[in-house]
């Protein structure tokens, strides 16, 4: 990843929700979700966000390499209101991934304690001694010609837990740049993909699901 050149894409935002309160946005690959470190990663999709909504503020996070939905507040309650509700994990998440191999259970979870590798930072790795708990729900969706198409539902929220879980399980996600290797890496975008928020609306309580159609 030396060589790593930061090339956002320039599409047009696109709100899949908004009200009040909230904002729902369906983010591309390949954009930070926030900046990063010097002025050659301040173009950010917190920054898209603030330029249409400048009240807007962060609750969560997806990798650059991951598209799918995300949600910002509108006002100081409503960030405080989601941060609770991610913490104590009240949310619920489903992504899509496409990964190497062919999956041979329906369905399971993947229960692998992890931490960050410190020599080949941002990497992290399973660790049984000093990893952080981790759960990651799944299910074949499909069987395809370079692998299978699964439903993802993490329990708990690390990072690159999705990324990590599945190369843990013999099957790395098609087109990763930090866990896949050969043919596996050989794809134009990681195949990740947040399909579905589902929360609890700042104001009053109410369920409150908001989906991105899947790219790939």
């Amino acid at each position: 990843m030396s060589d790593f050149i930061y090339q956002p894409p320039q599409d047009d935002l696109v709100i899949l929700h908004e009200d009040h309160e909230l904002v729902f946005i369906d983010k591309p690959a390949g954009l930070l979700s926030v900046p990063g470190r010097g002025a050659h990663l301040a173009d950010c999709l917190l920054a898209r966000v603030q330029a249409v909504f400048p009240e807007a503020l962060l609750v969560h996070r997806l990798d650059m390499d991951t598209s799918g939905v995300i949600v910002f507040a509108r006002s100081p309650m409503a960030q405080r209101h989601l941060g609770l509700q991610f913490e104590k994990r009240q949310t619920r998440k489903q992504y899509v991934a496409r990964v190497w191999g062919q999956v041979a259970e329906p369905s399971g979870r993947v229960d692998l304690p992890l931490t960050v590798d410190w020599p080949n930072r941002p990497r992290q790795m399973v660790c049984h001694d000093t990893g952080r708990p981790a759960q990651t729900d799944w299910a074949v969706l499909r069987h395809e010609e370079h692998g299978s198409r699964l439903r993802l539902s993490p329990v708990t929220g690390r990072s690159h837990q999705l990324r990590v879980h599945m190369l843990a399980m013999g099957h790395p996600i098609l087109g990763d740049p930090f866990y896949a290797t050969a043919e596996a890496a050989a794809f134009p975008r990681l195949m990740l993909h947040a399909r579905e928020l589902r929360l609890r609306h700042p104001d009053g309580g109410r369920g409150l699901t908001v989906s991105a159609p899947v790219p790939f």
